[in-house]
């Protein structure tokens, strides 16, 4: 007979044996799921809900950094706006992504909530170069060429801005259990 009991993160099985009732053998199976009141580190990044959006963040946050880098928008002032905030977002998730995967966080409550400020301050400030963005590509009068490049970029902005806010949801989860 197979019994599953404790629902993720661990899940364990218990058999009993037909011959032998008095001792059920255990299997756990792993299943990492942002343990309660646990931080990932190392490949432990990769299995956690909240932090395997490091990379894609990575990802979409230098996609915006080179496409707007290579489009022309006269005011300069969004486009260095939206530089700037995909610049910064990128270096500290960067460094964020390695104090996890280093381990450095040793477990500390104080990182999870350093991890859900962080995040959140990451989702407004990418909602606001997306809309801002998103507003001085309507009125455009360039060439074609960099009319789809500032459109590229303002779906990528869009798609990171998701992808920060989810991982701030995530977090925010994670938060409560410490």
């Amino acid at each position: 007979m197979l019994i599953l009991t404790s629902f993720p993160p661990v899940w364990k099985v218990t058999h009993t044996a037909a011959h032998n009732h008095s001792q059920p053998l255990t299997h756990s199976l792993i299943m990492d799921t942002g343990r309660i009141g646990r931080l990932p580190s190392g490949l432990g990044m990769c299995c956690s809900i909240p932090d395997m959006l490091f990379l894609p963040e990575l990802v979409c946050g230098g996609l915006v950094w080179i496409l707007v880098a290579c489009t022309y928008i006269i005011p300069y002032n969004p486009q260095a706006y939206v530089v700037a905030v995909s610049v910064l977002c990128f270096i500290i998730t960067f460094i964020w992504m390695m104090v996890f995967a280093c381990g450095s966080h040793h477990n500390r409550p104080f990182w999870a909530t350093a991890d859900v400020a962080y995040h959140f301050m990451a989702s407004v400030l990418y909602l606001s170069a997306s809309v801002l963005l998103a507003f001085s590509t309507l009125y455009l009068t360039i060439s074609d060429f960099h009319y789809k490049m500032n459109i590229a970029a303002v779906v990528m902005s869009y798609v990171t801005t998701v992808m920060y806010i989810i991982h701030t949801l995530f977090s925010a989860i994670r938060w409560k259990t410490f």
